[in-house]
């Protein structure tokens, strides 16, 4: 019984594993020619192989890209990052922002990041991140600075983080504390 639950298990995995761009060369084989045994480890290996890459996009690796408020502090008094704020110029006029950071709204975070560095601190006045500079993106409420993360992330950026508070918590600690 448990050997047949084990072959039905390798062919759902085999199946969905070769509907996936990375194919594992395993299944490819006739399972038949395959003893139930090696079946059996094989798909197990798979399946834990496939958990970790979902795990890899759980909430405890995002949570390994996040900074809190007071590592963002630390962070723009040592002037050891670049801080990205996301949101709309009028949102900046309008709200405030967080003082040392960069405005490159949501919607040119992709072609920014591949500008030349004259090209970037022509339109941003700024000094242009390289791949390896720390960069912490912001915007209201964590939500679009994620999204920038994750195109950063796919330009090969490594060393990138968002503040999921945004500016609705910046605000909330340093605005409204110095003016009480």
């Amino acid at each position: 019984m448990a050997v047949r639950e084990c072959l039905k298990l390798t062919r759902i995995v085999c199946r969905v594993l070769s509907s996936r761009s990375y194919v594992a060369t395993a299944c490819t084989r006739e399972l038949s020619a395959v003893p139930l045994r090696t079946q059996c480890k094989c798909a197990l290996s798979r399946a834990t192989r496939r958990a970790h890459l979902l795990r890899s996009f759980s909430s405890t690796a995002q949570a390994q890209h996040s900074v809190s408020h007071e590592q963002l502090k630390q962070l723009l008094s040592s002037r050891s990052a670049v801080v990205i704020d996301v949101r709309e110029p009028w949102e900046l006029r309008e709200y405030g922002n967080i003082p040392g950071s960069v405005n490159v709204p949501l919607g040119q975070v992709h072609q920014a990041l591949q500008m030349s560095a004259e090209e970037f601190r022509e339109k941003y006045g700024s000094d242009m991140p390289s791949q390896n500079n720390l960069i912490v993106f912001s915007c209201l409420a964590g939500v679009r600075s994620k999204t920038a993360l994750d195109t950063a992330i796919s330009l090969g950026y490594s060393n990138v983080h968002h503040y999921p508070g945004g500016w609705e918590e910046w605000a909330k600690r340093e605005v409204l504390q110095t003016k009480n």
